[in-house]
């Protein structure tokens, strides 16, 4: 699609693994595909872009980065996006990058996100479109045995389906907050699964522990100040003739 454009310069050969991180629920996708390449010695190759993209641009240490953007190791390529796709172009986007994943001869593509539940167990849950793939995964994740996953992780896992394209869905237990705890649960399990990694999670987990002793105080606080706030009473209201 001329509308969306990669741009980047990897070394030449085969890659034999492709992994992907998209915004949200839980922003486990973007929290733990950004930690990886942070720590796991991945370098910077390119970037994807479109006019469809939400004008936005991230900075980190005064540099400016681009919003979605693709990293390298060794026969590994990693996927991260600071920013959320509209559905009108996840189809599109999916596309354009599979397409571009397969003149690298990538073997096997991974996506990574969340999914919320009603429980706050943290487990990762796995789902493939062969049975190869799960027998893979099978003693590393919880199978889900029956869901959706929507947005760009959802086009990626239907268009390898139908692409026969091996890709296997990492989706980490979360609510609707930014959620560290969750994407250490998933990165512990591509530790397993995928070895060579090897990514330490502990300074992470502290950074989850401090992040969720946060936001405890501020849902103390945000309590306090609406019991000192409540309604008045209706005999207390004052009465205007």
């Amino acid at each position: 699609m001329e509308d969306i454009r990669i741009k980047a310069e990897p070394s030449k050969g085969k890659h034999d693994i492709a992994l992907i991180g998209f915004p949200g629920s839980g922003l486990v996708g973007s929290i733990s595909m950004q930690y990886l390449v942070d720590n796991a010695g991945f370098e910077y190759v390119g970037s994807i872009t479109s006019k469809y993209f939400p004008p936005i641009v991230m900075m980190m240490d005064g540099l400016v980065n681009a919003p979605l953007r693709i990293y390298e190791k060794d026969s590994m390529f990693a996927f991260v996006s600071d920013i959320p796709i509209h559905p009108t172009i996840s189809y599109e986007l999916s596309n354009t990058i599979i397409q571009w994943l397969k003149d690298y001869d990538v073997g096997e593509i991974n996506v990574i996100a969340g999914i919320v539940t009603n429980t706050l167990e943290k487990r990762v849950f796995g789902v493939a479109t062969e049975q190869g793939l799960l027998e893979k995964i099978k003693d590393h994740t919880e199978i889900l045995s029956m869901g959706s996953i929507s947005g760009v992780p959802g086009s990626i896992l239907s268009d390898c389906k139908a692409l026969e394209i091996p890709c296997i869905g990492f989706l980490g237990e979360t609510v609707n907050t930014p959620d560290p705890r969750s994407a250490v649960s998933v990165l512990e399990v591509l530790n397993k699964v995928y070895e060579e990694l090897n990514v330490d999670v502990k300074p992470l987990m502290e950074q989850a522990e401090e992040i969720e002793a946060t936001m405890q105080k501020m849902a103390e606080q945000v309590q306090k100040t609406e019991e000192q706030q409540q309604v008045p009473k209706k005999e207390h209201l004052p009465m205007y003739g």
